[in-house]
């Protein structure tokens, strides 16, 4: 389709005739074309050049995983304006903390055999170190082959804390425990200033990225994100895709990235401009424009909703994400997908793009 729209300068009409050469030739995008992709009054055009790339890297694979949820807490210490998620102690309406118990119990109702279990939750104020070495050793126990990704960045500087001991020694401890890869999650956006303004007690973008590129030098893996639609620019939203690019370099971990979209519902933030699907669309398809060193764009159904993911697959996914079981983030922000989808379901979705489903791992090995 691409050399359709080539030879009829469609891009050059729509002001992307340099950009569209340069992702042709493989040449890397630089910040400013980020944000000319982004101001584009076009955005097929946007789309269609990501969904190049896209089949570049991929073909017509889209990948997706049988995995499982695990929300350990939702008390947290830091309080961030945006999240709907957090209580800020166990008195709080609505308020948990999972036992190793109730995490055993939920890993034994589930019949299926996960390939991936995501593990994330809280700054809880005062679960110890020694309680996530146990969970991991207990998922470890009951799943022996099964790839644990857990914890986020923000996490694993707080777990540092409480147990006054280097962030490099918490990933040590919790990889001897089990760990394979951190998630993504804790990004936000980079931008201390709007950083301030969602999140000023979590940790900054350099801790966050620091704790990442200590991981990857481990030989543990990570996802990244971007919680996009708020309070942000296109140009904060262009930076911090130039600043996970520019990590990746130096460190090469990242395995996949995911775009998040801010739901507002339960949130203590005000937002005056919803955010559409053709944006959310946009910003996946510069995202894997831009992001050329980072092999995978996820779209999440939980947060997008089923039907924006499926056409986020035509601009520059590549990943569907997975059956997930039980999530409670996004759906006390407001998402309104259902909790868990069938591994048959997930594959009749990909096939009604006319996409080809690849079971994965968490590593996205092909199974």
């Amino acid at each position: 389709m691409i050399e359709f729209f080539i030879k009829s300068d469609f891009f050059t009409n729509v002001g992307l005739g340099d950009v569209q050469q340069k992702v042709m030739t493989g040449e890397r995008l630089s910040r400013e074309d980020g944000l000319r992709l982004f101001n584009c009054e076009e955005p097929l055009a946007v789309g269609t050049l990501a969904n190049h790339v896209r089949q570049q890297m991929h073909g017509r694979k889209t990948y997706y995983v049988v995995n499982q949820h695990i929300n350990y807490s939702n008390i947290c210490v830091n309080r961030c304006v945006f999240c709907a998620y957090q209580r800020e102690d166990e008195a709080r309406n609505g308020a948990f903390a999972l036992s190793l118990d109730d995490i055993a119990a939920k890993l034994d109702a589930n019949a299926a055999s996960p390939n991936e279990i995501h593990i994330v939750g809280s700054c809880h104020p005062t679960l110890p170190l020694a309680y996530f070495e146990d969970l991991l050793s207990l998922v470890r126990e009951r799943l022996p082959q099964t790839v644990i990704k857990s914890f986020t960045a923000a996490e694993i500087a707080h777990f540092a804390e409480l147990a006054q001991l280097p962030t490099t020694e918490v990933l040590t401890r919790l990889k001897a425990a089990g760990l394979d890869m951190l998630t993504g999650g804790g990004a936000e956006i980079f931008d201390p200033a709007i950083r301030q303004q969602l999140c000023p007690r979590k940790i900054d973008a350099e801790t966050w990225l620091r704790i990442h590129g200590e991981a990857h030098n481990m030989g543990i893996k990570t996802n990244c994100t971007m919680l996009f639609g708020h309070l942000e620019s296109h140009e904060q939203r262009v930076d911090h895709l130039i600043r996970l690019r520019e990590q990746q370099d130096i460190s090469g971990g990242f395995t996949c990235f995911i775009p998040l979209p801010f739901l507002t519902e339960n949130s203590k933030l005000e937002i005056t401009n919803q955010l559409t699907g053709l944006e959310q669309l946009r910003t996946i398809a510069v995202s894997r424009l831009l992001l050329d060193n980072i092999p995978h764009v996820k779209a999440y159904w939980i947060m997008l909703g089923v039907k924006v993911a499926q056409a986020a697959l035509k601009f520059g996914a590549d990943d569907f994400d997975g059956t997930v079981v039980e999530e409670k983030i996004g759906h006390e922000a407001g998402a309104d997908s259902a909790q868990a989808i069938t591994s048959q379901e997930l594959q009749e979705m990909i096939r009604g793009c006319g996409l080809n489903p690849v079971r994965r791992d968490a590593k996205f090995n092909e199974l």
